[in-house]
């Protein structure tokens, strides 16, 4: 049994692992160890604190996906209920719906039972006060009090925060404003699993969805051929579908080096400097796995049942 994450999601690990070791599945493990991250408050990209938007709010994004059945659940702009991963697993176990977003989202997660939960907490609050405030300092908060006037004064600037150039410095590599978490697993029965949970990009349109609940884009799995997640300004990954391409080079018979490498080097032909902020995961189903990241320093997380503590191991480049 194998369970691997992004950087941020080795708090959640032993916690991914304990429930396989418990007798659950690779599905348990990945919702087990994303909901430990979407409750850390110190983490500003994933659930409990994540950066709001352009607006203010705190839209979550989320997708699972079972590689033993090839179900998966995804949603988006998830207003209020920090767990966003468990909402996605209701969906996929509810079916026939694959994904759902906003108002339907939050309308699944009163059906199912979910607590709901303001994401926003102060000190991500008072991070976006700051923001608007460095873009605009004759500008009196005290007056909005009520979102409707947020709201006139966003078209009034014409979302200039949200600008192209000012985005691309937000998403900067080494940037806290947009990130993931993802985990993949793998059981005893050599089912594997995705989970991916994230908060967006921060200071971002309204409304904007990234990869992260897009299935065969941020994640993917299938027990034949393994699993693969995606961290980074999913915009590109939208566009090539990263992660099913990965399995699709699995199933021609690539090994899973090559395989990550080849999906990354597609991600070349766009000629887009966004590339330059990816990161990948991946895992076969005879339990390899490999991390490759175009941003320097990257680094991914796995801890097996034979280990005590997880470990970390470095993402080069692809090449």
């Amino acid at each position: 049994m194998i369970v691997l994450a992004s950087r941020n999601g080795r708090i959640g690990l032993q916690a991914a692992m304990q429930a396989m070791t418990n007798g659950g599945s690779a599905v348990d493990a990945v919702e087990a160890g994303t909901r430990v991250v979407e409750r850390n408050p110190e983490d500003p990209t994933v659930g409990l604190g994540g950066l709001p938007n352009i607006l203010g709010e705190v839209r979550l994004d989320a997708a699972i996906m079972d590689g033993r059945s090839l179900r998966g659940g995804a949603v988006g702009s998830v207003r209020r209920h920090v767990h966003a991963i468990t909402l996605a697993r209701h969906l996929m176990e509810r079916g026939p719906h694959v994904f759902v977003v906003g108002d339907g989202a939050e309308r699944l997660a009163a059906e199912v039972g979910l607590s709901e939960e303001e994401p926003l907490t102060e000190r991500a609050a008072a991070a976006w006060r700051r923001r608007l405030l460095e873009r605009f300092p004759d500008l009196d908060l005290d007056r909005l009090a009520q979102r409707d006037d947020l709201l006139r004064l966003v078209d009034d600037l014409q979302l200039s925060m949200a600008g192209w150039e000012e985005m691309k410095r937000e998403a900067g590599p080494g940037s806290t404003t947009h990130g993931t978490v993802n985990f993949l697993a793998q059981d005893g029965d050599g089912n594997v699993a995705s989970a991916v949970s994230t908060s967006g990009w921060a200071w971002g349109y309204p409304g904007r969805l990234g990869d992260s609940p897009v299935l065969g884009c941020g994640s993917y799995a299938d027990s034949r051929w393994g699993a693969a997640a995606s961290t980074g300004t999913g915009e590109v990954v939208l566009r090539m579908s990263t992660a099913r391409s990965i399995l699709l080079y699995l199933k021609t018979g690539m090994k899973l080096d090559a395989a990550v490498r080849e999906a990354m080097a597609d991600l070349r032909a766009l000629d887009d400097p966004l590339v330059e902020h990816i990161a990948v995961i991946a895992l076969d189903r005879g339990g390899e796995h490999v991390g490759y990241a175009y941003r320097p320093d990257e680094r991914y997380v796995y801890m097996t049942d034979a280990m005590s503590r997880p470990a970390e191991a470095q993402m080069p480049a692809p090449g």
